[in-house]
């Protein structure tokens, strides 16, 4: 199927999910949905081709592609947040994203998304990351999270997140706990002292601050000595 297009129509969309549907893989489809955690149907399409296909279409018009919201399959997904992080004016990324995180529905809809920070949007971005993480909806809220690995490196945005994940204390949800503990983990290789004192005075629930603990504890980026200390701030 011809991929690159300046005009997608609807006709094209189902076009498109017949061609998708030629690629499934009904052997991975009960291994893919355990991996997933997904309740959306599956097809199970292996990710370089997911890229191949989201590559063509990105050769082309890929917002009018996106302005179909193919939404059937999970892989559907997959090459609808691959497209929008394409997007490099920021005003019109907002409004992709909204939409695509009111709508992902597991960890993989959330990490297949990157996030273009620069000097120029680094302020929009935050602002997003905080719009998103105040969300109802859990896998907006992860996003939101992720937004924020951008900005470990500045310590002025750092000390701000860490006052917004303490928000966080009585986060019920497995897989946003994880990318807190895999984002608190994270600050520590890169910002140590500031993660420390973090550990020291933070409200995380139990479970969060377990894992990011276990998560430092696991990384090679971490001294043995510092493993040993991290462990004082696992709780019972």
């Amino acid at each position: 199927m011809n991929l690159n297009k300046e005009i997608w129509t609807e006709e094209d969309g189902k076009k498109f999910q017949k061609y998708l549907k030629s690629l499934a893989r009904l052997e991975k489809i009960d291994w893919t949905r355990n991996i997933l955690n997904t309740k959306m149907p599956l097809l199970a399409i292996t990710s370089p081709e997911i890229k191949r296909i989201a590559k063509e279409i990105s050769k082309g018009n890929f917002i009018s592609f996106l302005d179909l919201w193919l939404w059937d399959y999970y892989d559907n997904t997959a090459i609808n947040g691959t497209l929008i992080s394409k997007i490099k004016d920021f005003n019109v990324y907002k409004k992709y994203l909204l939409k695509y995180a009111s709508l992902a529905d597991c960890w993989a809809s959330c990490d297949v998304l990157t996030f273009n920070v620069n000097e120029k949007n680094r302020e929009d971005f935050f602002n997003l990351a905080i719009f998103l993480t105040k969300s109802e909806k859990p896998f907006a809220r992860r996003i939101g999270i992720n937004i924020f690995f951008k900005f470990i490196e500045y310590e002025n945005y750092l000390n701000k997140i860490f006052e917004i994940l303490n928000n966080f204390k009585n986060e019920k949800e497995y897989y946003v706990n994880m990318c807190i503990a895999w984002f608190v983990a994270e600050c520590f290789v890169k910002n140590r002292n500031l993660t420390l004192e973090f550990l020291k005075k933070n409200i995380l629930n139990d479970f969060t601050v377990n894992k990011a603990v276990q998560k430092c504890r696991d990384s090679f980026r971490v001294s043995s000595e510092d493993k040993e200390m991290l462990l004082s701030f696992k709780r019972k």
